[in-house]
Order: structure tokens, then sequence, then C-alpha cells
């Protein structure tokens, strides 16, 4: 039985995406740790890496070169500056050195030491990667394959995991699962949660770290409301998060910090278009920034960062509902969750399922927090994540270009409004009437992906990708 944690679902990091910039990062990172516990590291004179199939053809629009150098460089995701990710890509691509683990020089030109196979995919999932490190004989010191599954989770080619690992007080495989213990226990899917956190951390690290992930998360939509110019990758998409912003709280209107423009937005009374942009302007502001290699939460991945933040911050600001720390981290637990039995069942992997496993998953997942935290009982909770993915079921990636831009930032938002209104639906209704359960709906998402022909995987060679000129300056 799979664990996994809250802090793996929502992991701090840097955009555009998890799969194709995150994981290759952790890949990358984990392969210089083998090497260096191997006491390899310095007889290293070579460094080749191996890109197959989706993480291939979108790779370079994903930024998956730069993932790759600054792992390599044994750069950590979740704390290096962010102005020092590009200079220090640049960096090695003008001068055509790396520094591998931070302490071991050698020669790297990514034209050469970094292949495209582009015709090629792996067996066991299309993002692989291969790294093969040489000795200044050309002798091959290690080469070992990796699998970036989605959300920035990494798996190594025949890596097996320890067998003792102590059962976790509620083992849930399934929605029924979380249904029953909630049941059994007389408590919400929040508490579950943060019991089972308790398998490993104590309860101040589990909450002070959600609220750092949420503060990550907050201060990602404020850079983004507050940052105008075009999107990189050359299709020259203008951001528009800052603009909506300025028209919604006021050309003169400035903020010293996050927690001030919060606090003003509670303060007004918006009506049902301005409520319905503000959620749209959030996503929006998120994606914009993870478009630009900023910091964000995956949520479950990074193509979908924006959906949850916008939804809590709906709930926190906009929904009339006093919400405090506690609230925000029983959100978060609900929702991550919702997203466990996701990757438990089906994928989170756009690789593998489409975007209906990144911004589906992601709407199911604040669909669930939102029903949980505005009242509704543990069957609506889960009925609301239900609804969420049945209308995101057959959503294809089709990255223009490999870039996470169009459609990607947009459907955040349409994510984050599908969210909000299938916790209204669930809210308003019964549970014990409903004909499909989360579970059906889980396994009819997997049937779908299994279905989805390889072209609308995130593979940029179908749907709007093919049939969008790169010269496009609007989404």
């Amino acid at each position: 039985m799979e664990q996994i944690s809250v802090f793996d679902i929502l992991k701090i990091g840097v955009g555009p995406s998890s799969s194709h910039t995150m994981g290759p990062w952790i890949a990358a990172r984990r392969f210089i740790e083998l090497l260096k516990k191997r006491t390899l590291l310095s007889n290293v004179n070579k460094v080749d890496v191996d890109l197959f199939g989706s993480l291939a053809l979108t790779g370079k629009g994903h930024g998956t070169e730069m993932a790759l150098i600054l792992g390599l460089g044994g750069c950590d995701p979740e704390t290096i500056p962010i102005p020092d990710i590009t200079s220090t890509f640049k960096a090695t691509e003008e001068l055509g050195l790396l520094m591998i683990g931070g302490e071991h020089q050698i020669r790297f030109v990514l034209n050469e030491n970094i292949k495209f196979n582009f015709q090629e995919s792996l067996d066991f999932h299309p993002n692989g990667l291969r790294f093969s490190a040489f000795d200044k004989a050309n002798k091959m010191l290690s080469e070992e394959t990796y699998f970036s599954v989605g959300g920035g989770f990494v798996v190594k080619e025949n890596e097996t995991k320890s067998c003792n690992i102590k059962a976790l007080p509620f083992p849930i495989e399934s929605a029924d699962d979380l249904k029953n213990f909630c049941q059994s226990e007389k408590k919400g899917i929040a508490a579950i949660v943060l019991k089972n956190e308790r398998h490993w951390r104590e309860k101040d690290a589990v909450e002070s770290g959600i609220l750092r992930i949420w503060n990550t998360m907050s201060e990602c939509v404020f850079r983004g409301c507050h940052t105008e110019g075009k999107l990189p990758g050359g299709l020259d998409v203008e951001r528009r998060a800052a603009k909506m912003h300025r028209k919604l709280i006021g050309e003169a209107t400035q903020f010293d910090s996050k927690e001030e423009w919060i606090s003003f937005i509670m303060k007004q009374s918006y009506n049902f278009e301005d409520t319905l942009k503000f959620v749209a302007c959030f996503a929006l502001a998120t994606n914009e920034e993870n478009a630009s290699f900023g910091r964000v939460v995956t949520a479950p991945t990074n193509g979908a960062a924006g959906v949850i933040p916008a939804v809590l911050l709906y709930f926190i600001s906009l929904s009339g509902h006093k919400v405090d720390h506690k609230e925000i981290i029983e959100f978060l637990c609900v929702a991550s969750e919702i997203g466990c039995l996701f990757k438990k069942k089906s994928t989170i992997s756009a690789a593998l399922g489409g975007c209906q496993a990144e911004i589906g998953v992601s709407s199911a997942m604040a669909a669930a927090a939102l029903t949980s935290g505005m009242g509704g009982t543990v069957a609506q909770s889960l009925m609301a994540a239900e609804i969420a993915m049945e209308h995101h079921l057959g959503l294809t990636c089709d990255p223009v270009r490999g870039l996470v831009q169009i459609p990607c930032i947009e459907r955040n938002s349409m994510g984050a409004i599908k969210a909000i209104t299938a916790a209204q639906l669930a809210l308003e209704s019964d549970p014990d009437l409903a004909k499909v359960s989360l579970d059906n709906v889980i396994k009819t998402m997997w049937d779908t992906a299994c279905d989805m022909d390889r072209k609308y995987k995130e593979t940029s060679l179908g749907g709007l990708a093919a049939n969008i000129s790169v010269s496009v300056s609007e989404c």
C-alpha cells in the first residue's frame, strides 16, 4: 500500500512543470547523491542525459534542460533563490562548464550532453530519463534510469520499496476506505489525514509545514497579481492577472504586504461577476508565475498549481466565512487526501492521462476541501470531488509549443470555477441519492486515460498544439 503524505502531494518547487521540470530536477539530484554515496563524484569527467517519450517531445518548452543543470549542480528547488535559476543555467549554457554536486567541475555542453530521443519511449512511463557518468578514460562509472511520474514524484528503474514500512493508523486506498474510517472514528476527513501525518511528523511540524505551503501559495498569487509583462518562451503571451487585479482593486490601491492585501479584499463587498473575476485572477496569477519559473506548490502538479490557491483564497476572502489557520490546514489536508486517491488508483500525470489528470484532479481536490470547509459532510465532500472530476473527464493535454501557457493557464481558472460550482451542488444534494461515486469516477478517469490517444498526452502532437500558430500572442 502506497503511503503518501500531504507534503508529497503539495510540494514547494519551481515552475513550469512538475513532471518535466521538477521531476527531472529531483532525478538529477538523486543521481548526483548516488555518485557521492559511491564515492565516484570526483572521478566523473562527463555526464550524459537521455530524455525519452513525452519528456523529450516537450522538454524544451517545459524547461527540462534548465532543471537538469540545476539538479546536477545540487540546487534545491524548494530553496534556490529565484534569480539564481536563470543565471545558473545561462552560465552553463555560455561557458560549457557545470559544477556537479556543487563541488566538482566538468565540461557540459547542452546539445552534446543532453539528448532528446523523440521517437523512443521507455516501457514503464512516457517521462523517462537516463543518466550516464564516465571517467577520463570514457569508462562508464554509473548509469541510472528514472521516471518522472507526475506531481514531482520520481521513480528509479528497478527500485524496490522497503517492506518494513510501519502501517499508517488509517491506511486508505479508496474513497470508500476514507468514508468508512471517518464513520468509525466519527471524525472529518482532515482529522483522519492529520492522524496519519503524525505517523511521520510531530503535530507542530505538520501544522507549521502546511501553513508554510499556504504561505508559498498565497505569496505566489500576490506576486502574480502585481507583475506585468510577457511570459518567457517565445509565444509572447501577455500576463493578464495584474491588469484584471487593478480593475478589481482600484488603480491607486497599493499594498505593503500580502496580509494587507487579503485583509483589504475581505473588507469589500463584491458582486457575483467580480467574485468570478477574482477567482479567475487568482488562478491566472499563480500560473503566470509558474510559467515564469516562479516558486509554486504542486497541487497536485505545477501545471494545475492555480486551482487550489484560487479556491482557498475565495474561501478566505470572498465566501463570507470566517477562516483561521486551523481551517486553512484542514482545507489543505482534505485537498491532499483527494489527490492521494487519484494518484493511487488513477494518475496525476498528464503524460499518462491528459489534462484530466492535472486540472481535473486539482478541481476535485479543491471542490472537496471547499465543501468540507463550508460545513459539508464527509459524503458531500466526496460527492463534490466526484462532480468536479466527472466534468473534466477526457480533457486532453495539448500545450502549444510544449509551453505550460496555452491553454494551461486559463484551464486553472476554469478548474477553480468548476470546483466552487461542484461544492455548491454537493452542499445542496443528498449523497445517498447519487448515482456515481468518487471511486467510480476515479476508475473511469483511468479507463479514459488508457483509451486516450498518445498525441493528447503532453506530447504537443495533437489538439491545440497541432492547430495553433506559434506566432499567436493571445490564448
